[in-house]
């Protein structure tokens, strides 16, 4: 491993720590642009419709966002957060068609793109309010 890609897991790990703190829950877009590899502006044009795969306006190379996808799911496993997928769609008024994430369209990379993790607490915590209900 470089010491590039240790520098990039270890931004990546703290993106991760700070946002399951903050909010019980973190996604692949959370950390992205936690780390500035995504600026809010172009994920909201991808969201909107306007950017046809999230890959393209990110600021790093196909490479390092492997390296940063591995990194989530290796600290969620360490973690034992749970992994819960997401249904992304585009916002706004039109047609409500599902986002492509990937320049391949592969449809595992799609997937841990769209997957999100979730803390124990997050999940005991809606549990109980099921039941509570």
């Amino acid at each position: 491993m470089s010491e590039n890609d240790k520098l990039l897991r270890d931004k990546v790990s703290s993106a991760m720590y700070t946002i399951i703190k903050e909010k019980g829950d973190v996604s692949t877009v959370d950390v992205l642009m936690a780390i500035d590899v995504l600026s809010k502006s172009d994920y909201e044009s991808w969201r909107h419709g306007k950017t046809d795969y999230l890959e393209r306006v990110c600021k790093v190379n196909l490479r390092k966002l492997s390296v940063i996808a591995q990194e989530i799911r290796a600290y969620a496993k360490q973690h034992n957060l749970k992994p819960s997928w997401t249904d992304y769609r585009r916002w706004g008024k039109g047609e409500n068609t599902k986002l492509r994430f990937s320049k391949s369209g592969d449809e595992q990379i799609e997937r841990s793109y769209a997957t999100h993790y979730v803390s124990q607490s997050k999940v005991d915590a809606a549990a109980a309010d099921k039941a509570i209900r």
